[in-house]
Order: C-alpha cells, then structure tokens, then sequence
C-alpha cells in the first residue's frame, strides 16, 4: 500500500516533469539512437572479454580490430546521433518536419567540434562525437531546433511556387533558417576559440572537471565521486570521462598501496581505490544497473522493457550499459534519476563500512581492464567473502531500482494494451 501510494505521488510529479517538450524531445531522441548503441555494446562485449585465450585468439588472428569497428562507429559516435533525433523529436513536438531541423542540428554540432591537424591534414577526433560530447549535442538539439521552429513560424523561408514537388519546397523551407542558425554556431565556435577553451565541448569539461581536483581517498570523496559521476550522466554527460583524470591519478595509486602491502605481508592500507568502484559503484556499469537489467528481464511486465533486458543484461555483467542508459533512457528521465543516483550511493556505503568495521576484508586493488564480468573481479579482489557481498549488493540496488521501475513498466505495458485494442 506504502509503495503504491509512492508510485502515485511520483507519477504526478513525473509525469508533468516528462510531459515537457523539451525533456521528451531528448528522451525520445536518445531511445531513436537504441539500435546504434545496441550494436555498439555487443561490438564492445565481444572485443573485450578479459578471457586470456579468447584475447590471445582475436589478436593473433587479426579479429579484435574488425570486433571493434562497430563500437567506433555507433557507441563513439553517440552524440552525432543524438544531436539529429533530438532536433528531430523537438521540431516535430511543434509540428514542424523534423528531418530539416535535424540535418541544421548536426551541421551545428559540427561547427562546435574542434578539429585536429595531423601531417598538414584537418582530422575530427573521436573525442567529442561520443558521450563525452553528449550534453553539448542536447543543448545544440534543443535550441537549434527550437531556432528552426522560431524562424519558420515568422515566414522566414523561401516559398516556393505551387506545383514545385512538396519534397523540392521542404528542401527550400530548410534553406534560409539552416543559414541563419549556423552561422550563429560558427560565431559561438569562433567565440569559444578566442578563449583558453578552445571549444565549447572543452569548456564544459574544464568547467565542471575544476571543483574535482582537491578529491582524496576518504569516506566522503567516495560520496562525492560517486555524485558527480551520476548527476552529470542524467544531465547527458559521460560522468565517468569527466572524473577519470582524478579517478586515476588518485584512486589508482591507492590500489597499488594495497597490491605493495599484500606483497609485503601487511594490513591492507585502503579502502577506497579503482578496484572498489569496478565492484560496486559501477556493478553493471555506472548506475549501478546490473540489479535493474535482472529485474527487467526477469520481472517486467511489459514486452518493451522484458525485451531491453534480456539485450542488456548479458552487457551489463561486462559492466555494458548503454542499452539502459540510453534505451531506457536514464538520460533526463524524472522516474529513475532518483534510483540511479541512490542504488550506487547504496553499493558504496554499506561495503565501506563492512570493511571499516573490519567485517571483511579490504581489497587487493588490482586495477582490473575494462570488461572484466561481475562476480570474477569479485573473486580476484578478495575471494568468496567479496563474492558474496557483490551479490548481496546487486539484490539491494535492484530494489532500489523496483518501485520506480514498476512505475515505467504499468505505462509501458497500458500503451500495449491499448495498441493491441
């Protein structure tokens, strides 16, 4: 009764925040980019897998440069998707043809991307076309479309004769309001390179990267980093990237301290270090979302989220999670920002303090590579007690996870039924 009367409360207060245009034009916009980013985490999945033979067979034989080449082009390639389909949802949300205002979006987001020069030849990076770049292709999405939107309803447009073919007068629609508002993003690049920034994309990373450098390997920079990581991904900025300069040079090294005291026989000196946040803070990926993918395919309602689950689920053990990041999305979404902030807060806290207690033991601090499974680094950082406190972990956040889930999957299965009617 207590939960369904939370569900309700948070389904009013929801469902006015997801009502918005622009929220929805940006939810919609990243479920749009699902089958690209989809097809980039099973590419990653299949490159990655820590098994020493299976690495040794796809180096040698030349097949881990070919597994990778769908994630370079879809997972790194996120923000070029999301900027078009957002612009697209957006316009069509003011019944305008989204297709112009997604192709003026992506020459913007363009204009804002810096350029490399490598052997007297302009290249574009990688760096800023992935989710690193994501929370400047959400705002180029929204205002360059919303600007689509403004210039066409003033008539500011080319038209055309009639008997032009309407696909021919659509093109010409686009013309002038594509001029307008890329040469407004050219004057914010240019603007942007005059300063130390060098790009927009750069200015919000050294913005919001500055506050981070004073973090230590305490109790409450465990708190804070686990914060920063996860309200700037619902904001639709890759946490992980923007602390990983810090998340390295501090945590990284307090891992090796562990590694040298092991060795030497001693106490283990550290509880925080990299190795802790691949077991618990980022179980399943950031979010903490293997307890929520196990939920979905397991206990979901509806065949929209059973469906997603059983795709992400075997990811998210590789600590994979794009699918529910952005298929779900968790990306701006009012019903799950709540759970994804807390189910990590949850896997951080309650190991801490076991291992301050002295309950269990602290964690060798291996840094393990990107894509070693869920329950095997357990065992590699501490054994079968850390196994068991990973497991236990994964059962709090997935109840964390439920109410609010439950609340996306009753809607999501009513718009099946009411499909199917």
């Amino acid at each position: 009764m207590a939960i369904s009367g939370f569900q309700q409360k948070l389904q009013s207060v929801a469902g006015k925040i997801s009502s918005n245009k622009y929220l929805k034009a940006v939810s919609d916009g990243l479920m749009s980019a699902l089958p690209a980013l989809i097809i980039g985490a099973f590419s990653t999945l299949l490159s990655g897998m820590q098994f020493e033979a299976y690495q040794n067979f796809i180096t040698n034989t030349g097949l881990k440069e070919l597994l990778e080449l769908p994630a370079q082009y879809t997972t790194d390639m996120v923000a070029v998707y999301a900027v078009f389909f957002i612009a697209f949802r957006l316009a069509g949300a003011f019944d305008k043809d989204g297709a112009p205002a997604g192709l003026i979006a992506l020459m913007s987001f363009f204009v804002l991307t810096p350029t490399a020069v490598m052997e007297d030849t302009s290249v574009l990076p990688f760096q800023f076309l992935g989710a690193q770049g994501l929370f400047v292709a959400i705002i180029v999405g929204l205002i360059s479309a919303r600007l689509y939107v403004f210039i066409v309803n003033k008539g500011i447009t080319i038209k055309m004769p009639d008997g032009v073919p309407p696909t021919v007068a659509k093109t010409f629609t686009g013309l002038v309001p594509g001029i307008l508002i890329v040469v407004l993003f050219t004057i914010v690049s240019f603007l942007f390179r005059m300063t130390a920034f060098e790009s927009m994309h750069q200015f919000v990373y050294s913005f919001i990267q500055t506050p981070m450098q004073n973090l230590g390997g305490g109790f409450w920079s465990l708190i804070a980093m686990t914060l920063v990581i996860h309200i700037l991904w619902l904001l639709g900025i890759h946490g992980m990237l923007v602390i990983l300069p810090i998340y390295l040079s501090i945590w990284m090294p307090l891992g090796v301290e562990n590694l040298d005291a092991m060795a030497a026989g001693q106490e283990l000196p550290n509880i925080v270090n990299t190795a802790f946040a691949q077991l618990f803070m980022l179980l399943g990926g950031s979010g903490a979302t293997l307890g929520l993918a196990i939920i979905m395919t397991f206990m979901a309602k509806s065949k929209r989220y059973r469906m997603l689950g059983k795709i992400a689920l075997p990811g998210s053990i590789f600590g994979i999670n794009e699918p529910l990041i952005f298929g779900l999305p968790i990306v701006l979404n009012p019903y799950l920002a709540i759970p994804f902030v807390l189910a990590p807060l949850t896997a951080v806290i309650i190991p801490y303090f076991l291992m301050a207690s002295g309950m269990i033991t602290k964690l060798a601090g291996a840094h393990l590579p990107l894509g070693t499974p869920a329950f095997f680094n357990a065992i590699l950082q501490g054994g079968f007690v850390i196994l068991i406190v990973q497991i236990l972990m994964i059962v709090v956040t997935a109840l964390v996870y439920y109410p609010f889930f439950r609340v996306i999957d009753k809607q999501a299965l009513a718009e099946e039924k009411a499909a199917e009617q």
